[in-house]
C-alpha cells in the first residue's frame, strides 16, 4: 500500500486522544492529524501506525518515530512482528531508535497478554451469569434487589450524562427504590418500577427492557399511530383497514383511553416510566411510541373526535410487537423526484446499510436534480456511518462533523484524590471524490429524529452545507452499554456523549433547525405535509 495515496483518499478521521495528547496535537495542523482510516463493523478508527508508515516512506524519520510511539501508546500496537514485516518501515531499520522501539514493543506485548488475561478483561466478570436468572412470574426479592443494585452500580461507573441532571442524587434514589422493588408482587410490576428508577436519569439511550416473556404484555400496540399536534393527540397513520371501516380517520383527535382523558392517562401510565432526554423526546414517547402499549390480550377503548366535533367510541385490538413491526415497517430508503426536479430522499432508518446502498444506486438520478431534500423526521437511528457516507457526496473539502467523549475510570487516581479524565475523539468527513453534488440541500428533522439520525443532522449542520427545516431532534445519541438483569430482562446505559463538529452539545437539547416549522392539524386533515411544503417553498425561492 502506498500511503501517499492514502493521505489523499482518506474520508473520515476519528482521533482518539488522551487529554494530554489532545493538547499536544493541534487539529489545524494537517501533519498532526492521522491520515489512514479503516471501516470495520461500521466503526471508524484512526491509525497512528499508518501515519508513521507514510512519514517513513517520504524520509521524515523523526515524525515516523513520533507516530510509531503514539501507535504503541495510544493504539496499542504491541506486536514486534507487525513492525518488522512492514516494508514501509524498512528505512527506519538498524538505527538506535528502532532497536529501542522494538524492545519496548516486545515488553508491551508480554504485558498486554498478561493484561488481557486479567479478571477485569473477562466479560463474565462484568456481566456474570449469576445475575442472569431465568424468568418466573415473580422472581425473588433477592433477585429484585440484586437487579436494582446492578443497574445502579453500572450507571454510577458508566453513565456519561450526569452533568445534565445535576439535581439527581443517585445514591439517595437507589436507597429509595430498594423498598419499592422489594414490595412488587410480580416480575412485570418489578420491571415497571425499575423503569421508573431509570426514567430519573432522563436519557433516551438509557433504558430498561422487560424479559421477552413479558413483551406481548407490555409492548403490544394497535395498528395505528398517534402524535401530539397543536397540543392535541391526533391519529396520524392507520395500518388496518378494519379501523377505517369503523370510522377511524387520520386527523381525528384522541380524547380518552379506557375512559380516562388522554393526557391524564399518559401522565399516569406512560410518562413516569419513560426514559427521555428532552421535553420533545418525552412527548414522542408519551403520545406516540408508548401511549397505546399494553397487553395483546386486552382490547383498548378509544374515544375519538373529528374536525366537526363529533365524538365516537371505538374498541380496537392490540397486536404483538412482531406483527406490528411487520405490518408497519417502512423501507429504509425512499426516493421521489418532485416538481421542479427536486429529489426528495426519505431516510427512514440507518439500522442497516440498505439506505446507503440505495442512495449510491440512485445517485446518478439524484445528481440530475436541482435540489435535494433529505427527510429524517421518522428516522430512529442505527449506524451513524450510513448517513455520514451519504454526506460525502455533498461536500468539497474535509470537514469536522462530530466530536464525542466518554469516561475513563482510574481506581488509583481516585485513591490518590486525583481527577478522572475523558476519552475524546473527533470525526472528519472528506469528499467522495469525483462525485460532488453542489446544488442546494435541505434536511427535515423532528423530535422523532433520533440517535444516528441526529448524528446525520448534526454532521449536516456542522458542514454548513444547507438548512435544517422542521423541529428540534430528540436530543439523544451515544453508545449504550448492554447488561443482563435477573428474570431474563436487560438494560442499557449511555456511555458516550456526542456533539456537533465544533463541540456544541445537542444531547439534552436536540439538533436545532435553522427554520422552525411544525405540522399543522388542518394541513394533516387535508393530506398536506406542512414541513415538506415549507422546504419546497424555500428551495423554489432561492
Amino acid at each position: 500500500m502506498k500511503y501517499s495515496i492514502v493521505v489523499l483518499n482518506c474520508f473520515l478521521s476519528t482521533q482518539i486522544l488522551s487529554p494530554s495528547l489532545a493538547q499536544e496535537i493541534s487539529p489545524t495542523n494537517e501533519q498532526a492529524i492521522n491520515v489512514k482510516t479503516s471501516l470495520e463493523n461500521g466503526k471508524y478508527e484512526i491509525s497512528n501506525f499508518n501515519t508513521a508508515c507514510y512519514f517513513a516512506l517520504i524520509g521524515e524519520r523523526k515524525l515516523a518515530f513520533q507516530y510509531l510511539r503514539r501507535a504503541i501508546a495510544v493504539d496499542k500496537i504491541n506486536q514486534p512482528k507487525i513492525l518488522q514485516e512492514d516494508t514501509d518501515l524498512i528505512g527506519l531499520h538498524g538505527s538506535p531508535e528502532w532497536d529501542e522501539l522494538l524492545l519496548g514493543v516486545s515488553e508491551n506485548e508480554s504485558l498486554q497478554k498478561k493484561t488481557d488475561a486479567m479478571f477485569f478483561n473477562q466479560p463474565k466478570f462484568w456481566n456474570s451469569d449469576i445475575l442472569k436468572t431465568p424468568y418466573t412470574q415473580n422472581i425473588s426479592t433477592d433477585e429484585k434487589i440484586a437487579g436494582l443494585s446492578k443497574f445502579w452500580s453500572e450507571t454510577k461507573y458508566n453513565f456519561v450524562n450526569f452533568d445534565l441532571i445535576p439535581a439527581l442524587d443517585l445514591d439517595s434514589l437507589y436507597l429509595a427504590y430498594i423498598p419499592k422493588v422489594s414490595k412488587t408482587k410480580s416480575t412485570q410490576e418489578y420491571y415497571r418500577i425499575l423503569s421508573e428508577f431509570c426514567a430519573h436519569l432522563k436519557d433516551g439511550h438509557t433504558n430498561v427492557y422487560v424479559p421477552k416473556e413479558l413483551e406481548e404484555e407490555e409492548y403490544s400496540r394497535p395498528l395505528l399511530r398517534t402524535r401530539l399536534i397543536e397540543d392535541k393527540v391526533v391519529v396520524v397513520s392507520i395500518h388496518d383497514s378494519s379501523y377505517i371501516k369503523q370510522g377511524i380517520k387520520i386527523g381525528q383527535e384522541l380524547v380518552k383511553i379506557d375512559g380516562v382523558p388522554v393526557k391524564e392517562y399518559a401522565a399516569k401510565m406512560i410518562t413516569p416510566y419513560a426514559s427521555a432526554s428532552t421535553a420533545q423526546d418525552l412527548d414522542v414517547r408519551s403520545f406516540d411510541y408508548v401511549l397505546l402499549a399494553g397487553s395483546v390480550k386486552k382490547p383498548i377503548k378509544l374515544v375519538l373526535r373529528d374536525e366537526n366535533g363529533n365524538v365516537a367510541d371505538h374498541i380496537i385490538k392490540r397486536v404483538s410487537p412482531q406483527i406490528r413491526n411487520e405490518k408497519m415497517k417502512l423501507p429504509n430508503f425512499e426516493l421521489r423526484i418532485l416538481d421542479d426536479k427536486i429529489a426528495y430522499v426519505i431516510l427512514n432508518s440507518f439500522g442497516s446499510d440498505e439506505a446507503l446502498k440505495e442512495f449510491e444506486k440512485y445517485y446518478d438520478k439524484i445528481a440530475q436534480s436541482e435540489a435535494i431534500i433529505f427527510d429524517v423526521r421518522g428516522n430512529g437511528g442505527g449506524n451513524s456511518a450510513v448517513g455520514w457516507n451519504m454526506l460525502r457526496y455533498v461536500i468539497d473539502r474535509p470537514t469536522e462533523i462530530h466530536r464525542m467523549h466518554g469516561r475513563l475510570y482510574n481506581s488509583a487516581y481516585r485513591a490518590w484524590n486525583l481527577k478522572q479524565s475523558l476519552y475524546t475523539s473527533f470525526s472528519r468527513l472528506s469528499p467522495k471524490g469525483d462525485k460532488l453534488y453542489e446544488k442546494p440541500i435541505v434536511v427535515l428533522t423532528s423530535a422523532r429524529t433520533y440517535s444516528a439520525a441526529e448524528d446525520f443532522a448534526g454532521a449536516f449542520k456542522s458542514m454548513q452545507r444547507g438548512e435544517i427545516i422542521g423541529e428540534a431532534s430528540g436530543g439523544s445519541s451515544g453508545q449504550p452499554l448492554m447488561i443482563d438483569l435477573p428474570g431474563n430482562g436487560t438494560a442499557r446505559i449511555c456511555t458516550k456523549r456526542d456533539m456537533l463538529g465544533n463541540g456544541e452539545d445537542f444531547i439534552g437539547v436536540g439538533v436545532q433547525p435553522d427554520i422552525v416549522v411544525v405540522q399543522k392539524l388542518d394541513d394533516l386533515r387535508k393530506g398536506k405535509d406542512t414541513v415538506l411544503e415549507a422546504a419546497l417553498t424555500r428551495l423554489r425561492n432561492k
